[in-house]
């Protein structure tokens, strides 16, 4: 195993310890929310925990049954305790970019029905700023793709529509919708940009998840570093 696989697995055993008996968990997509699930069906194995998992993907849910994670939905259970999930790029300030999995609508939408959002990743994912050598996933309406890709364009971006890899044809989400790569260079306001991009008729939800982490574990080559968002009470 590489150091960087070895970082992943040990920053989601640190997130993996924020699981209490009862709670009804968030499982994110991709190799590092992998560890994740599978420690989580350790943890129900040998604590007796009991558990019932929210998938974002219909990757998480194979591997949710495979380590038997009992399986739940939005519908029976609209607020989550806690939702685990990796990131593509972290800023400073914990924003994050996700999305290149392709599940970044379920996976924004199960993390914000979370009590508590945890993000897990190895140190190559932090940058000083959002969008430096990394484009913006947009999930959009198949129908409107090519609208989109203009109005992205109009917008000073540069758009790539996600294709599968050794395959003729275009990237489907689990919600039958098309992938768009937006590239912007540096982003200055993630939250600005956003909100700009969500008004895009056609466009069903972005990459950029903003102030929405609460906790990130990053695995170092030999320590876990712990960021938190730091939250000021109202007077």
């Amino acid at each position: 195993m590489s150091w960087k696989e070895k970082a992943k697995k040990c920053a989601a055993i640190e997130a993996v310890k924020h699981i209490k008996d009862g709670f009804i968990l968030g499982l994110g997509s991709g190799s590092t929310v992998a560890y994740a699930i599978q420690e989580s069906g350790k943890r129900m194995k040998q604590e007796g925990l009991r558990l019932l998992g929210v998938p974002t993907s219909h990757q998480a849910f194979t591997l949710a049954i495979r380590n038997g994670i009992p399986i739940t939905t939005l519908d029976e259970h609209a607020q989550i305790d806690l939702a685990i999930d990796g990131a593509d790029q972290i800023d400073t300030k914990l924003n994050l970019i996700k999305g290149m999995g392709g599940a970044l609508t379920r996976e924004k939408i199960v993390a914000s029905a979370a009590k508590q959002f945890i993000v897990v990743a190895d140190e190559t994912k932090l940058t000083d700023k959002l969008g430096f050598r990394h484009p913006v996933p947009i999930e959009v309406l198949p129908f409107a793709s090519s609208t989109v890709t203009s109005q992205l364009e109009k917008m000073g971006g540069k758009v790539v529509l996600r294709e599968f890899k050794g395959k003729i044809g275009p990237v489907v989400t689990d919600n039958g919708n098309f992938i768009l790569d937006a590239n912007f260079g540096p982003i200055k306001n993630p939250k600005e940009l956003n909100l700009q991009l969500k008004s895009i008729p056609g466009v069903i939800e972005t990459g950029l998840f903003v102030n929405m982490a609460g906790v990130i574990y990053v695995g170092r080559q030999t320590t876990i570093q712990k960021l938190e968002r730091i939250t000021r009470a109202l007077n």
